[in-house]
C-alpha cells in the first residue's frame, strides 16, 4: 500500500500536515506542485524527510504556469492562471499543434523544476488526473523520461472498492465505464514506455472525505498487489484552500493518516507500506 498526499506545496497548512503525518502517521509518498506558492517550503521539508519519497504532481489546472504567461497563452486565462474549462482545453490539446507545443514547454518548464530540486523523483501524476488525457500522457511520459521518470499513478478504482468505500446508486459504475477505455488506453501507453504504476487507486469517490472511517473501509477492500490511496491532508483551511476546495476536510485527512488505529491496522492485517519505488525494483 502507498499512502500518498496530492497538493504538497499548494499551502502552507498542507505542508505541515504532510510532515505530521509522515512523521507521526502512515504516509509516506507526496505529490508536489512545483509551480505552487509553497513549493519551497514543501522541498525543504521534503530535505529533512528522507523516508518521504515525492513525485511530480503536474498541474495544468488549479494555479499557474511555471513558464511565463505569455509563452503558453494557449493555456491561461486573462489572469495568467490555467483556464478552468477543461473540456474545452482538452479538444484544443488534441487537435491544435500550436498547443500542444506550449502544453509540451509547460510539462518540460515542471519536471525540470522538480529535478532543479535535487529530490529524487518517485513517481509522477497529475492534478485532477488530468493525465487521463491521451495528450496529456504521451508528453507526461515522453518528457518525464528524459527526467528519470519510471512510475505513474493508474487513477482506476475497482467498482467493487467504491461499493465498499459507500458510493451509492448508478453514479460509481457509469463513471467507470466512462473511464474504462482512457484505463486501457493508458495501460497499453505505460507498457510502451516500461513505466510501473499501482494495480487500484482508492479515493476516487472518497476524494477531500478520506477520514478515519473511509479508511478503515478501503483497507477493508484492497485487492492482491499493488495499490495507493491519496489523501488531500492541511492542518487548517486557508483562504486558498476554501476557495479551491470548499467541500473537502483537510484536517480529518489529516487526522486519519496519523490515527494508531490506522497503523495498528495495518500491522494486524500484514499490509506492507510501499513506495512507488519499490514497484520498479521489482
Amino acid at each position: 500500500m502507498i499512502f500518498t498526499a496530492d497538493d504538497f506545496g499548494l499551502d502552507p497548512a498542507v505542508n505541515a500536515a504532510v510532515e505530521s503525518a509522515h512523521r507521526d502517521g502512515v504516509l509516506n509518498t507526496a505529490s508536489l506542485m512545483v509551480g505552487a506558492r509553497a513549493a519551497a517550503d514543501a522541498v525543504a521539508r521534503a530535505r529533512t524527510m528522507p523516508g518521504l519519497h515525492v513525485g511530480l504532481h503536474l498541474t495544468l489546472v488549479d494555479g499557474c504556469p511555471v513558464l511565463p504567461a505569455q509563452q503558453v497563452p494557449d493555456l491561461v486565462d486573462s489572469s495568467g492562471h490555467f483556464a478552468a474549462d477543461l473540456w474545452w482545453r482538452g479538444v484544443r490539446y488534441f487537435f491544435i499543434p500550436r498547443v500542444r507545443r506550449q502544453l509540451a514547454a509547460e510539462i518540460r518548464a515542471q519536471f525540470a523544476a522538480f529535478q532543479a530540486t535535487g529530490l529524487v523523483l518517485d513517481h509522477a501524476n497529475a492534478h485532477k488526473h488530468l493525465h487521463l488525457h491521451p495528450t496529456v500522457l504521451s508528453l507526461m511520459l515522453r518528457i518525464g523520461r528524459e527526467f528519470g521518470l519510471r512510475a505513474v499513478r493508474l487513477p482506476w478504482e475497482p467498482l467493487a472498492a467504491a461499493r465498499c468505500g459507500g458510493a451509492k446508486g448508478l453514479a460509481p459504475a457509469l463513471w467507470s465505464l466512462f473511464l474504462s477505455p482512457w484505463l486501457r488506453l493508458m495501460r497499453r501507453r505505460l507498457r510502451r514506455f516500461g513505466m510501473v504504476h499501482n494495480d487500484a487507486l482508492f479515493g476516487l469517490t472518497s476524494t477531500g472525505v478520506m477520514d478515519k472511517a473511509a479508511l478503515l473501509r478501503a483497507l477493508a477492500c484492497i485487492p492482491e498487489g499493488s495499490s495507493e490511496i491519496y489523501f488531500h491532508p492541511a492542518l487548517a483551511r486557508s483562504a486558498l484552500l476554501q476557495a479551491l476546495m470548499p467541500t473537502y476536510r483537510h484536517d480529518a485527512e489529516w487526522a486519519a493518516l496519523c490515527s494508531p488505529e490506522i497503523a495498528q491496522y495495518l500491522q494486524a492485517q500484514h499490509i506492507q507500506k510501499v513506495h512507488f519505488s519499490d514497484l520498479v525494483a521489482h
